[in-house]
């Protein structure tokens, strides 16, 4: 008997939500197999309430879309996290989940002052000068706004919404269940690895609610780009912000898709194209931190010409080998190098099965060849590492998390170029600090610190081999020496092992009622009944229990 998943017995009501909408879009299968029935039975007046038509012709990956949106906002998030997963989340899928909305109403202003009295233990009023009722913007996890400092600078104020975290909590938790669940029931969803998938959606939002996190993010942005009058990063008021309210300073700019305004400040549309992509690169490629989702709402055009990039909820890492990968396959499709490629892609990806390198070679000898020569105006940056990716998927190869979100934002950073000027290329902007990092590679300087630092870990593991060597000994002296073993693809064999046995069984408790139950009725009536009756029925019930308990346990 299948034991009801922990989580669920906690949150019942949330439970039966979520098997209530996957129900209603179809997927009752696959609650059959997750071993939810029981919230179907308890949940079945609040199921035949809400129950509603789904109209036939919709899609697996729109039915998906709906579910989530329906789901409410942690859901929400979590589609939009899938949606850069295209090494593990199927491309109709993705098309779907990029098209998820967020369709949560503002909360009163009431609450959105108390939240800030408690953070600060002081009344609205001696905080800001002017604090305006009406939001700015609202979401699923904050909303904005406007107000006036004591000093009469114009301020934003992200409040997160009450409760929010508590919530956002509740529905982790089931959904880590729910991939557990997946893992164990549905072997062929493995393959998408839905509790390493949940697990990076924890980390991710844990991040975004943290606003005192944001806010060390965007002054490591200003002390960054301090030199660099091409980037505004607003100013943090580290006095008025916590971990659930952040205080900054109020941006009033231009969308870069509005292109008419920008022309209207003496602004050339390209010109800002150029120095948006430039700013942008340079933290990706210069800086190793780069903003993780740069789209028109997330951008404003200043008067002077500086680009104020907001919302730093979703911040990428690229590390000093990652973006020497990144170098060594732009290398590998100059010179078409196949074998160069190869050894990227099996650094940058984690097998999640075994890799048949005859057809990762013939692959990537297609991708090169798509853009080896290739005129440099005529080059597609973004489609390039999305192709990538997409080779890594195909032969199991999971694509770090930093990585995607790097390709997700320079596919969302090119359309915004294209917006502002059809001609614009990112590769024209990305060539010199390409040219600048095969330089740096190079670099005596450079080369000496990696050699001396190769040295050092020689030297270390060195120095420390005796060591190991000789607990090694003394264990295998003592017999305390232990080799541990991973058996792989035995799982089937042994649940079949575990049937077949369990068959036998049943045949054996069968063919032994059906021989007592004759003998029994040979008896006579004056031949020790007393005796042999209550053992065949105590016999039989034993039987009938261990025949459901196999019934029960899907093992028959």
């Amino acid at each position: 008997m299948q034991p009801y998943p922990l989580r669920f017995v906690r949150n019942l009501n949330r439970g039966r939500e979520i098997a209530t909408v996957l129900l209603n879009y179809g997927f009752g299968d696959v609650l059959e197999r997750l071993g939810l029935r029981p919230y179907l039975n308890w949940g079945r007046r609040m199921i035949s309430r809400k129950k509603r038509e789904i109209p036939e012709h919709l899609s697996t990956a729109q039915r998906i879309r709906l579910a989530l949106e329906e789901l409410g906002p942690t859901f929400v998030k979590f589609g939009q996290v899938l949606s850069t997963r295209p090494d593990l989340i199927p491309h109709e899928v993705i098309q779907e989940l990029c098209l998820l909305q967020e369709r949560v109403p503002a909360f009163p202003s009431e609450r959105c002052e108390s939240v800030l009295e408690e953070e600060f233990r002081r009344p609205v009023k001696e905080l800001f000068r002017e604090f305006q009722t009406e939001p700015l913007a609202a979401g699923s996890l904050a909303q904005v706004h406007a107000a006036i400092s004591l000093d009469g600078r114009p301020l934003a104020v992200k409040v997160r919404r009450p409760g929010v975290v508590q919530s956002v909590e509740r529905d982790l938790g089931l959904m880590i269940e729910l991939a557990q669940l997946m893992e164990r029931h549905v072997p062929e969803s493995r393959v998408f690895d839905p509790v390493g998938l949940v697990n990076h959606f924890t980390r991710t939002i844990r991040r975004e609610m943290n606003f005192r996190r944001e806010a060390r993010t965007m002054q490591e942005f200003a002390r960054m780009f301090a030199d660099d009058s091409r980037l505004h990063v607003p100013e943090v008021e580290p006095e008025l912000t916590s971990e659930s309210v952040l205080t900054m300073e109020l941006i009033e700019g231009v969308r870069p898709d509005q292109v008419r305004e920008l022309r209207h400040l003496g602004l050339e549309p390209v010109d800002v194209a150029r120095a948006g992509a430039a700013i942008f690169i340079r933290q990706a490629f210069e800086m190793g931190v780069f903003h993780g989702d740069p789209h028109p709402g997330n951008i404003r055009v200043m008067r002077d010409g500086s680009i104020a990039l907001l919302d730093y909820g979703m911040v990428g890492y690229l590390s000093d080998e990652k973006r020497e990968n990144l170098v060594d396959l732009l290398l590998a499709i100059s010179r078409n190098d196949v074998e160069r490629a190869v050894n990227v892609v099996m650094d940058l990806g984690q097998p999640s099965q075994p890799v048949e390198r005859v057809l990762l070679q013939a692959d990537l000898r297609d991708f090169i060849e798509a853009y080896y020569g290739l005129p440099l105006e005529q080059l597609r940056i973004g489609q390039l590492l999305t192709d990538f990716v997409q080779i890594l998927s195909n032969h199991g190869l999971r694509c770090p998390g930093d990585l995607l979100i790097l390709v997700r934002a320079i596919v969302t950073l090119e359309g915004v170029g294209r917006q502002l000027d059809p001609k614009f290329n990112l590769a024209e902007v990305l060539s010199p600090y390409i040219e600048r990092l095969i330089r740096d590679r190079y670099n005596p300087k450079r080369m000496a610190e990696r050699m001396l630092d190769d040295a050092r870990t020689l030297f270390r593991a060195t120095h420390d081999l005796p060591l190991h060597l000789g607990r090694t000994l003394q264990k295998a002296s003592q017999d305390d020496l232990k080799v541990q073993l991973e058996h792989r693809g035995l799982d089937k064999l042994i649940t079949e092992f575990d049937r077949s046995s369990n068959r036998i069984v049943v045949g054996l408790v069968t063919s032994a009622l059906v021989v007592a139950t004759a003998l029994i009725l040979r008896t006579s009536a004056t031949q020790a009944q007393w005796f042999t009756l209550p053992v065949f029925l105590l016999s039989g019930f034993l039987g009938l229990w261990l025949i459901w308990g196999i019934l029960r346990s899907g093992r028959l």
